[in-house]
C-alpha cells in the first residue's frame, strides 16, 4: 500500500481554470536591480577616474556582470512561468530549454510562506512558497511563485491555508478588492530587543566584520583613496609593537563584527511575532518578522510532531537556546529553517514557548530525564583517548618525514587529552531520555545540548545499534524513525537490559508482534518449559 504522492509533475486534466503569470512588476524590479548594479562603477569612472583593470576595478565589475546576468535570468524566468490554482492542485509550469510542470495537492499542502526583499517591498510584490512535505526527506524543494502583487499572495494563504475563495484571476490583477481579513489569533511571543545580546557574539562576528572590511575596501579603491594607507597613519605601529598590533586589530575586527551581527539580528527579526491563529484545518503556528526582508511562516499544528531545544555548549551558561518545532512537511537545510519559531533567545522563553506550543502540562521538555549508565562516560573518555593517541602518532610519524620539524611538535597532541576529556564528561551529562504523557524525549550533544520531545503516535520504526564496545560495555542506541523532523532520533548509549523497554514504552504496540515471536521462539527451543526463560 502506498500513499497518493503530494508532488507530481503531470497536470491536473479535469481542470479548466486558467493560468497566471506572475506579475508585470518583476520585469521592472529587475531591470531597476541591473541599472542599479552599474551604479557604482558608472560612477567611479565618470567622475573619479577611475581606471578599468581588474586589480582596482575587479569586484564592482563582477558585482555588475552577476547583477546583469541575473536580470536577464530573471526576465527569461518570468516569461516562460506560469501558474495556476485548481480545486485539487497548485500547479507551475517553467522552463526555457526544458519545460517543467510540478503540481502539489492542496490536502497534502503544510506550510505556505510569504517572504520579501527590500526590492519586493518597494514594488509591491511578495514571493509565495508552498510546501507539501517531500523535500524534508526527498531533498526537492518547495514551490516557489517569485512574485506576485502582495494582494494576491494574501488571496493565495488565505485559499490555501483558511479555505477562503479568492477573487476571480481578472480581480486578481486589478487588486481592486481588498483582501479578507486576516484570522487573529492567541500571541505566544514577540520580540524582545535584550534577545540581541545572544546573538552578538560568536565566530561569526569575525567572518562577517572580514566580509565588511573586504567590500568596503574595495569601494574605496575604486573611488581613489587608500584606505590601507588611513590605517597606517592612525598610530605608529612600530613603536606600540607587533604584539598590541595584532590584539588591537583582532579587537577592532572583533567590534566590527558584533555591530554587524546586532544590526543584523534586528533587520532580519524585526517586530517578530509567533503566534497561533485558525487554519483550514484546525490551527496554525505563524510567525511573521523582518525589517528589508519581510517573511510569514505558517505551520499546520495537524502537522506538529514536538519540538527541539538546542543549548550551544560555549553559550550555555549564559542560558542560550534555539528553538524548533519538529512537523511534517517543513525544510531543514534551507539557511532560514521553517522549523524554527524563535530567534535565539534565553532559555527560560524556549521552555515556556515549547510548553504552549504544545500544550501539555507539564511540558515534556521540563520533565526529568533519567541518567545513563557511567559506562557511556567510559566509551567517551576511550574516544578521547584513542584520538589523542592517533594526532600524537600522527605528528611523530611526519617529524620523521619533514625535515625542519621540531622533535617535539608530538607533544602537541597531548594538549588535545585533557580537551577531549572535558567534552566526554559534558556529551555524558548530557545524555538523558525519558517517556511521559505521550512523548519520547531524548537529550543528547556536546558542543549543543540538544533535547527533542517527539510524539509516541509518530513513531514508525525502532532500530537498535550495538557497537563492539558498545556491546562490551553492555550499552546500546535505540534509534526511532518517524515522518517528521530530521527523521531519524536516538537515546544514545542506553543500558542495554533498558533499550527494549524504552522502545515499547516510546512506541506502544509497536514491537508486540517481535516481542511475542521471540518468547514463543524461546519456548520452542527450551528443553524443558517449565524451567525455560524466554527473553524478548
Amino acid at each position: 500500500m502506498s500513499a497518493e504522492p503530494a508532488v507530481t509533475d503531470t497536470p491536473d486534466p479535469a481542470s479548466d481554470e486558467p493560468w497566471q503569470r506572475l506579475d508585470t512588476r518583476v520585469v521592472w524590479v529587475d531591470a531597476a536591480k541591473t541599472l542599479l548594479s552599474m551604479v557604482p562603477a558608472g560612477i567611479a569612472i565618470a567622475f573619479f577616474g577611475a581606471e578599468i583593470d581588474w586589480g582596482t576595478m575587479g569586484p564592482i565589475l563582477g558585482a555588475t556582470a552577476f547583477g546583469v546576468l541575473g536580470g536577464i535570468a530573471d526576465l527569461l524566468r518570468w516569461v516562460k512561468t506560469r501558474y495556476r490554482i485548481t480545486d485539487q492542485y497548485v500547479e507551475r509550469r517553467t522552463g526555457l530549454l526544458v519545460r517543467r510542470h510540478r503540481s502539489i495537492r492542496r490536502d497534502r499542502i503544510r506550510s505556505v510562506d510569504t517572504s520579501a526583499r527590500f526590492r519586493h517591498k518597494l514594488a509591491g510584490l511578495r514571493v509565495v512558497t508552498v510546501g507539501a512535505g517531500q523535500h524534508s526527506a526527498a531533498g526537492e524543494a518547495a514551490l516557489v511563485l517569485d512574485a506576485v502583487r502582495t494582494e494576491t499572495a494574501e488571496r493565495l494563504r488565505q485559499e490555501l491555508l483558511y479555505g477562503v475563495t479568492p477573487a476571480p484571476a481578472a480581480d486578481a490583477v486589478d487588486a481592486a478588492e481588498p483582501a479578507e481579513p486576516r484570522p487573529e489569533g492567541r500571541v505566544l511571543a514577540r520580540l524582545a530587543r535584550s534577545w540581541v545580546f545572544y546573538n552578538m557574539f560568536s565566530i561569526w562576528a569575525f567572518l562577517m566584520a572580514a566580509g565588511l572590511l573586504w567590500g568596503t575596501y574595495w569601494l574605496l579603491r575604486m573611488f581613489g583613496l587608500d584606505p590601507a594607507g588611513f590605517v597606517r597613519g592612525l598610530a605608529d605601529w612600530d613603536a606600540i609593537g607587533t604584539a598590541w598590533t595584532i590584539v588591537i586589530a583582532v579587537a577592532a575586527v572583533g567590534a566590527v563584527g558584533v555591530v554587524g551581527l546586532a544590526v543584523d539580528f534586528f533587520t532580519e527579526n524585526w517586530r517578530f511575532v509567533l503566534e497561533r491563529v485558525p487554519g483550514e484545518r484546525g490551527t496554525v503556528l505563524r510567525t511573521t518578522q523582518g525589517l528589508f526582508k519581510t517573511r510569514e511562516v505558517n505551520r499546520d499544528d495537524n502537522r506538529l510532531r514536538g519540538v527541539q531545544i538546542a543549548e550551544p555548549l560555549l553559550w550555555r551558561w549564559i542560558g542560550m537556546a534555539d528553538t524548533s518545532v519538529v512537523s511534517t512537511g517543513l525544510s531543514i537545510w534551507s539557511m532560514t529553517p521553517s522549523a524554527q519559531i524563535l530567534p535565539r533567545g534565553p532559555i527560560s522563553v524556549a521552555r515556556r514557548v515549547a510548553a504552549e506550543v504544545l500544550e501539555t502540562t507539564p511540558s515534556p521538555v521540563d520533565r526529568p530525564l533519567r541518567p545513563h549508565p557511567r559506562r557511556a562516560l567510559r566509551r567517551r573518555a576511550g574516544w578521547a583517548l584513542a584520538t589523542t593517541g592517533v594526532v600524537t602518532g600522527l605528528l611523530a610519524w611526519l617529524t620523521t618525514l619533514i625535515d625542519g620539524l621540531p622533535g617535539g611538535v608530538w607533544l602537541a597532541g597531548l594538549g588535545l587529552l585533557p580537551v577531549g576529556l572535558a567534552l566526554a564528561v559534558v556529551a555524558y551529562r548530557s545524555l538523558g531520555h525519558a517517556v511521559a504523557d505521550g512523548y519520547l524525549v531524548v537529550r543528547s550533544g556536546a558542543w549543543a545540548r540538544t533535547t527533542t520531545a517527539l510524539q509516541s503516535r509518530a513513531v514508525v520504526g525502532v532500530t537498535f545499534r550495538q557497537s563492539l564496545l558498545q556491546r562490551r560495555l553492555r550499552l546500546a542506541t535505540v534509534e526511532v524513525t518517524t515522518a517528521a523532523g530530521m527523521g531519524r532520533y536516538s537515546a544514545l548509549d542506553v543500558a542495554s537490559a533498558d533499550a527494549v523497554e524504552l522502545a515499547t514504552a516510546a512506541a506502544p504496540g509497536l514491537l508486540d508482534p517481535f516481542l511475542t515471536t521471540s518468547v514463543a521462539t524461546a519456548a520452542a527451543e527450551a528443553p524443558d518449559p517449565v524451567q525455560a526463560q524466554a527473553r524478548p
